[in-house]
């Protein structure tokens, strides 16, 4: 496995010209955690948000990236073997800890939703976060099957 990666580094909070192309260490696996080689990511409004410096918490510089789908590059999750097919949505990817806009992620198992699909990654990508906001609109208004 490559031992470096090309990352979209946020440097500081600013406009465009902060964000650089960097060479840094593919991320090493940790206990509930797995390491995702990122196919494609999804671009959010919540990102430029944080890249202009208006998400509380967040250090800089920073990998962000709420959204990406990719395949299990290494696993500590049984249900997650390496191949699978993954996606994986927010729960503070991109702020709290580096994010999609990487060859590879290390993320917590629990955001990682593996999915069967034939779609293109660039059309996956732009699916989950799509998708739980219309889930959680549909939650909220207590919709139910078949109404």
């Amino acid at each position: 496995m490559k031992t470096t990666m090309r990352a979209a580094v946020c440097v500081r909070a600013g406009g465009p010209e902060v964000l650089e192309i960097r060479e840094l260490p593919v991320p090493a696996v940790r206990e509930g955690w797995s390491l995702v080689r990122v196919m494609a990511a999804g671009l959010n409004r919540s990102e430029l948000r944080t890249r202009q410096g208006h998400s509380p918490g967040v250090t800089f510089p920073r990998v962000l990236g709420i959204e990406c789908v990719g395949v299990v590059a290494a696993s500590t999750d049984p249900a997650l073997p390496e191949g699978t097919t993954v996606a994986a949505v927010m729960g503070e990817m991109g702020r709290a800890f580096d994010g999609g806009y990487a060859e590879y992620a290390l993320l917590p198992n629990a955001l990682l939703m593996p999915v069967t699909t034939t779609l293109p990654w660039e059309v996956l990508a732009a699916l989950p976060e799509t998708y739980l906001t219309a889930q959680g609109a549909l939650d909220a208004l207590g919709v139910r099957p078949g109404e």
